[in-house]
């Protein structure tokens, strides 16, 4: 028996989405239909659209975006006992082996097999979320509660982002959080730090709406406007970085300065910024890379090693949607109202073009800022 036909927002090119019909294959036992509702647009999203390539990955065939997502259940496979039609859910969009010794050791995200939609990586592309229905393993369909929006659901995704790097991070309570880049992901990775007990988090950007934005809504403690320097002698830019390092540590807090932190979340993959993290830590601290940058960076290396800074890599998550959804339904007074970061909302499958051209902007027409774009189904 065939599966259902659905409407899906397909690029073809740069800038070029197509609005097509797609058969979608039969369920099978452990999969689930569901219906996507909500979908945020991320920054690899934006990097296909815009340049049909994210980095070294090119688009190969036609490809459907999106994977911050959440939907309801429409149907279930014979062999589904977990879920039911009606279900509210958030999408865990990496398919892993599940055989490898990564999959055996709960590091799936590593999976050498991994398919991931809207990620070109992979031949045939695994389609994403921006289409009205996706069928899924029921594995990786995560049921939320009534109490927590679908909107919320989609922010799942992202905030396991943050959630995975804190767990990877291990910092103890009380400790002093630098992250770099507040942008959405920065903004959730400072919420994580918050709720897990940072003493002090700062926040730096280039922009200073977005870190005012982070101290006014109880994102952050205190904010950094980064220079707009572009130095090109590697002695500059290393000078220029210690400049920021210092920033940081006279940054006053409650009348006291913040000093050496004990980890940096580096969203930004910016060169001067990973280099402003090394020298910004404190011996034993920790660097945490999720900001995908250039992959070439000249780093102050010794400066690390000499202190016993870790530089730890972050790639996407693992086993973080459960705690993720438990912590949106606790309302933990610690948590910052994440509903703000979604600024701008677009409904429709015809809006999508719409909705990446405002993701791409840094403020809207009237001035506002541009965290999260969220697209209505």
């Amino acid at each position: 028996m065939a599966g259902p036909t659905v409407k899906a927002s397909v690029l073809h090119g740069a800038k070029d989405i197509r609005l097509e019909e797609r058969s979608l294959p039969p369920l099978a036992a452990d999969e689930v239909l569901v219906a996507v509702k909500a979908t945020g647009l991320c920054g690899s999203d934006l990097h296909y659209f815009n340049h049909f390539r994210n980095g070294d990955i090119l688009v190969r065939e036609p490809l459907t975006l999106g994977h911050e997502s959440a939907g309801v259940v429409t149907q279930v496979g014979s062999g589904v006992t977990t879920l039911q039609p009606g279900d509210h859910v958030a999408l865990e969009v990496g398919l892993p082996c599940g055989r490898c010794e990564l999959c055996g050791e709960g590091r799936y995200n590593i999976c050498r097999e991994m398919k991931f939609r809207s990620s070109a990586k992979a031949v045939p592309h695994a389609q994403g979320t921006l289409q009205e229905s996706i069928i899924h393993p029921a594995k990786w369909c995560h049921k939320l509660p009534r109490d927590v929006s679908l909107d919320l659901g989609a922010l799942v995704e992202p905030l396991s982002v943050a959630k995975h790097a804190q767990d990877r991070a291990k910092l103890p309570s009380g400790s002093t959080v630098l992250v770099f880049g507040a942008g959405a992901v920065g903004l959730l990775c400072a919420a994580m730090a918050k709720v897990a007990g940072a003493k002090t988090v700062v926040i730096a950007d280039i922009q200073e709406d977005r870190v005012r934005f982070a101290v006014e809504n109880r994102f952050a403690d205190a904010s950094i406007v980064v220079p707009m320097k572009r130095p090109e002698a590697i002695a500059d830019k290393l000078e220029f970085a210690r400049e920021v390092a210092e920033l940081v540590k006279k940054t006053e807090v409650e009348g006291q300065a913040v000093g050496e932190v004990n980890a940096v979340y580096e969203c930004t993959g910016v060169e001067s910024c990973l280099q402003a993290s090394i020298y910004a830590t404190g011996p034993g601290g920790k660097i945490m890379l999720i900001g995908m940058g250039n992959p070439i960076q000249t780093l102050p290396i010794s400066a690390a090693a000499l202190r016993e800074v870790d530089l730890v890599g972050v790639f996407r998550y693992a086993n973080t949607y459960a705690a993720v959804i438990e912590l949106l339904a606790s309302k933990n007074p610690l948590l910052p109202d994440l509903s703000k970061l979604m600024t701008h909302r677009y409904s429709g499958m015809e809006n999508i073009p719409k909705a990446f051209d405002m993701a791409a902007k840094v403020k809207d027409e009237k001035g506002n800022l541009v965290l999260k774009v969220m697209v209505d189904m």
